[in-house]
């Protein structure tokens, strides 16, 4: 069964950090590129980090230097460590996979920023 199940959502403070995790299973998982995306409410979806199967890193503007992606592929899972989280960065998590047209999302963990 092609899953991803994403855990590691809660609640943490102002400048606090989160790991979140995202544990894939029914597909070969070194050669798709995995990403986070996250949405808020009442907002679109938007792409937070990629990795590719190579290795290869990308980030939206708006986390760098504070998120971090990063994947395991003996352990089929990719991370996201959150560092320096703000009350902007509320939302639901979500775990991508893609591979050329095929592509495999995960349910959403919750992640609240808030003192």
């Amino acid at each position: 069964q092609v899953q991803l199940v994403e855990s590691g959502g809660g609640l943490a403070q102002p400048g606090g950090s989160l790991r979140l995790s995202c544990a894939a299973s029914g597909f070969t998982f070194n050669t798709y590129a995995m990403s986070w995306y996250r949405q808020a409410l009442r907002k679109q979806r938007e792409l937070v980090a990629t990795i590719t199967s190579d290795g290869i890193t990308m980030y939206a503007d708006s986390v760098k230097g504070r998120f971090t992606i990063s994947r395991d592929d003996a352990k089929i899972t990719v991370y996201l460590q959150m560092n320096s989280l703000k009350p902007e960065d509320t939302a639901v998590y979500y775990c991508n996979a893609q591979r050329r047209r095929v592509e495999v999302w995960g349910q959403g963990t919750l992640v609240t920023v808030s003192s």
